[in-house]
């Protein structure tokens, strides 16, 4: 049995590690996903996008509200981290299996991100205007997390299923956008000429390496799916957006990424010098102390 070169009893939130997780200090690209994972614009998001699913779709005679809300979730969440489109194509599709005729997936696309605008334009109009500090809406320790890897001399990106516009909008807003230059990244019209995936490739090809010099935070399947894939070290944010701070793993999160084989699982960025401490074996800990 393999056992993990980190130590949890480190870390002063919860942790969960991945029992093949082992130091990586050759690391030197990180990719970031943004909402949920460094922004909070966008909390919320979720109950939009499942309450306008559930109104759209059919109703079945063989199965209940609740079957069907569990149905929704389960696409939503399994496709979270990709562009939103392809949630909107499962939509379609679930309408399809009902014997409904279902609408442009784009058209779907278009009335969700309306309703979301709805909700979060006081957000934005509040930042714009300098009534809240942009780190009221990241992540619990996200900008000293950035800082702690600029710091180092790492090379970092920022990829997002969110449309790009608005990505570098709001990455503006939250004050973040200098920490990934030119590195800032998201969906298109075109939506099949961009996919983390694709970003992914990109970072490998452009700079002649392959994925163990790769470390990727987010805090959806998709990310941490594709950063595995290449070889790349995962960790996961499980965010509990609604309770930013508290130190706490949203369930949903911490148990769907687990099971996609994130390195590392954390609430928030509260223990990421100790966690890059450890990747990094600055701290010679030695199996004694797990």
């Amino acid at each position: 049995m393999t056992v993990s070169h980190f130590s949890s009893s480190k870390f002063t939130g919860p942790v969960i590690v991945n029992p093949m997780a082992v130091p990586r200090p050759e690391i030197r690209h990180v990719l970031f996903d943004f909402d949920g994972t460094l922004s909070l614009i966008r909390e919320g998001w979720l109950e939009v996008m499942l309450g306008m699913f559930q109104e759209i779709m059919p109703v079945s005679a063989h199965s209940t509200a609740e079957d069907d809300r569990r149905l929704l979730l389960d696409d939503i969440t399994r496709l979270t981290g990709r562009q939103t489109v392809y949630q909107m194509i499962q939509l379609a599709e679930r309408v399809r299996e009902r014997g409904g005729t279902p609408k442009d997936p784009l058209i779907y696309k278009r009335e969700y991100l309306r309703r979301l605008d709805q909700k979060i334009q006081g957000r934005i109009e509040s930042l714009r205007e300098g009534r809240h500090e942009p780190d009221q809406w990241l992540v619990w320790g996200a900008r000293a997390a950035l800082e702690n890897l600029r710091g180092r001399g790492l090379a970092l990106y920022l990829a997002s299923g969110t449309d790009e516009a608005a990505v570098k909008v709001e990455a503006r807003l939250l004050n973040i956008e200098t920490f990934f230059g030119s590195h800032i990244y998201g969906a298109l019209d075109d939506y099949k000429r961009f996919s983390k995936k694709i970003i992914i490739e990109r970072i490998l090809k452009e700079n002649n390496i392959t994925g163990r010099e790769l470390m990727g935070f987010g805090d959806g399947y998709v990310e941490i799916q594709n950063v595995k894939e290449a070889g790349g070290f995962a960790v996961a944010v499980a965010t509990d957006e609604a309770h930013n701070g508290a130190g706490q793993m949203d369930p949903w999160k911490r148990d769907r990424l687990a099971k996609v084989g994130a390195d590392i699982i954390l609430p928030d960025f509260r223990d990421v010098t100790i966690l890059l401490q450890q990747l990094f074996a600055e701290t010679g800990v030695s199996k004694a102390d797990q």
